[in-house]
């Protein structure tokens, strides 16, 4: 690992030009050699749908990488495990099993004989498959996320957690600090060797799931290191770095970088690359644990949060929303299940619901009135 950073500005999901961008990105920040590896390319892939929407990396990126993994003379599979896993998943809507298909890279099934680690002293199911390869190549997307503001390199790792073992650990790590520590604890027992962000396309709003928007970054980012990646693209984004649970819990440990001067960036000058306008995530200003105890205990504080809110006449009554709930806070009406009804009480603003959603029927945002 290095403190090597590459960003390079790409505007459409043309195969070829991103192709050629990702060898020179990859050259340029010293990526790993893969010659005669058996490699893992590891997809953002949040739910499936229609590319359009910036969910998950776009085909055309992994497409591109796997390609160029296969030119270096990798023998590279693909896999990733969604909110909601069920049996026998393939990422089809979202065009990636196609790209295994022309390819010839096979897909791989995370939720199968998933191997059992220590991580911060409980045991985290882990895919297999990562123990599988020689390499990990993590291909992140360049989103909002309602609980750490920002998705990149180091919670894009979480999908090597399969099924819903990663819903499980909100119940554990009950808000965005303790979340954030989780997903470095994480990143340290399983550290990907590469890390490709698709910021062609972005999104915007309240990612990562549908209700996001949209939007053009036109930007591809590389770096071996996943701390140095996801302070440039939070920054590009509008954020300031250190709100990032992330990006503050290791940069507090040192790790990976001990501080953002360390940074060896090769790009255009930031200033001109910056998202103007960009919808970014409230930041909360309380990041103090002892004040986010009390608040969570009296009811009329806990109302000025940002929760789930359901949109009833978009629900299709899927329950996924119900399955993926930790704390099993969200039931459907006994005589309707798409009258969903949240217990706010009970609630962890994990916003697991809203991410596994695929009907805009869960809107984040402060609600006074109601349970």
């Amino acid at each position: 690992m290095n403190n090597k950073v590459a960003v390079r500005i790409c505007e459409e999901y043309d195969l070829q030009i991103v192709q050629n961008h990702i060898a020179e990105i990859y050259k340029i920040t010293d990526g790993p050699d893969v010659l005669g590896k058996k490699v893992l390319v590891k997809p953002n892939i949040l739910s499936d749908n229609d590319p359009a929407k910036c969910v998950s990396t776009h085909p055309v990126v992994v497409e591109a990488m796997v390609r160029f993994l296969q030119s270096e003379g990798a023998t590279v599979v693909v896999g990733d495990s969604p909110a909601v896993h069920l049996p026998r998943f393939r990422a089809d809507k979202s065009g990636i099993l196609k790209v295994c298909e022309t390819t010839g890279a096979k897909w791989v099934d995370f939720i199968i004989n998933p191997v059992e680690k220590k991580i911060s002293n409980r045991s985290v199911r882990i895919a297999a498959a990562a123990y599988e390869v020689d390499l990990i190549i993590s291909l992140p997307k360049f989103k909002n996320h309602e609980l750490l503001y920002f998705t990149g390199a180091i919670k894009n790792t979480l999908g090597l957690v399969p099924g819903f073992s990663k819903a499980k650990q909100h119940a554990v790590h009950k808000n965005r600090n303790s979340f954030g520590e989780f997903l470095v604890d994480l990143n340290e027992v399983i550290t990907p060797a590469y890390f490709l962000m698709d910021g062609i396309m972005g999104m915007e709003g309240q990612g990562p799931g549908t209700k996001g928007i949209p939007v053009a970054i036109g930007l591809l980012f590389g770096s071996t290191n996943p701390l140095a990646l996801d302070i440039i693209a939070s920054r590009i984004a509008g954020y300031d770095p250190v709100v990032i649970p992330t990006t503050k819990s290791a940069l507090l440990r040192k790790l990976w970088l001990r501080s953002e001067d360390e940074i060896e960036y090769d790009g255009p000058d930031t200033d001109t690359i910056i998202k103007s306008g960009f919808h970014k995530i409230p930041v909360s200003g309380n990041n103090n644990s002892g004040l986010q105890f009390i608040v969570r205990r009296i009811k009329f504080l806990r109302k000025t949060e940002r929760r789930p809110v359901f949109i009833q006449e978009n629900c299709s009554g899927c329950l996924k929303c119900v399955q993926i709930c930790p704390v099993q806070a969200i039931k459907p009406m006994p005589t309707k299940k798409t009258h969903i009804i949240l217990t706010d009480g009970k609630c962890i603003r994990c916003f697991c619901c809203a991410e596994a959603c695929t009907d805009n029927a869960i809107e984040i945002r402060v609600k006074m009135f109601g349970v």
